[in-house]
């Protein structure tokens, strides 16, 4: 018996090959969806810049001022009329005589002018005098210090009587104990000089001064046989009562 189909149109002698073209096939879809992948537009940085809108700068339109040129100086004022005045005085002039001498003028010899030395005030401090100041009443003392000695004992009794001591109360200062320290110089006539006083008030410090200037005259202190200035300091000690 004769088939009836025609052996061509038979699909069943190919139907490996298909299998196989529809597998690849399908194994390529299903790795190219398997590696896809999705962005979120809210995470894409746009990395550009417009430097169009930068660059167009509007250019403000100015105006050129004209400045008015400055108003013309005013006219100098009419000077004023001088009166000529006629000087009827009389001016004497000065005529300055010739200092230069004539030939027939004697000439007057000068004798010669003799320059007084003026000796300088050497000042010895009181530790190193060769002979110290003597205060009236130390002039029994033997020796350098025991001129020294009665001269402080001497001086500290004169500052004892003549020191208002109740001026502190006076001044209103607190009480206690207050020191002022005085110095002073002895000169070559053994006057005293150069009364400096150093206080916690300025009505002691003038007290001290009174006192001191009040000393007596004393026998100048000297060295190598001359009298010097003498410089001494000592200090006033009183206290203050409530």
């Amino acid at each position: 018996m004769e088939p009836k189909k025609n052996p061509k149109s038979d699909v069943r002698r190919n139907s490996s090959l298909y299998f196989a073209v529809g597998l690849a096939l399908m194994l390529g879809i299903t790795y190219m969806a398997i590696n896809y992948k999705t962005y979120d537009k809210s995470d894409v940085v746009a990395d550009t810049l417009n430097l169009d809108d930068e660059l167009d700068e509007e250019i403000p339109i100015t105006e050129q001022i004209v400045t008015p040129p400055p108003p013309p100086p005013p006219p100098p004022a009419a000077p004023e009329v001088i009166e000529v005045v006629e000087d009827e005085e009389e001016v004497e002039e000065t005529v300055i005589e010739s200092t230069e001498t004539e030939m027939d003028t004697e000439i007057v010899e000068v004798e010669e002018v003799e320059v007084e030395e003026v000796e300088e005030d050497i000042e010895v401090p009181f530790h190193v005098i060769e002979n110290v100041a003597v205060f009236p009443g130390c002039e029994k003392k033997k020796g350098n210090e025991a001129k020294k000695k009665c001269m402080n004992e001497k001086v500290n009794k004169f500052i004892g009587k003549k020191f208002n001591t109740d001026l502190g109360s006076e001044l209103g200062l607190p009480p206690g104990r207050k020191r002022i320290f005085v110095q002073f110089k002895v000169d070559k006539t053994g006057k005293v000089t150069n009364v400096v006083a150093r206080g916690p008030h300025p009505g002691l410090e003038k007290e001290a001064k009174r006192v001191i200037s009040q000393l007596p005259k004393m026998q100048p202190g000297k060295q190598r046989g001359k009298a010097v200035v003498m410089p001494f300091s000592i200090p006033i000690v009183f206290s203050v009562q409530d």
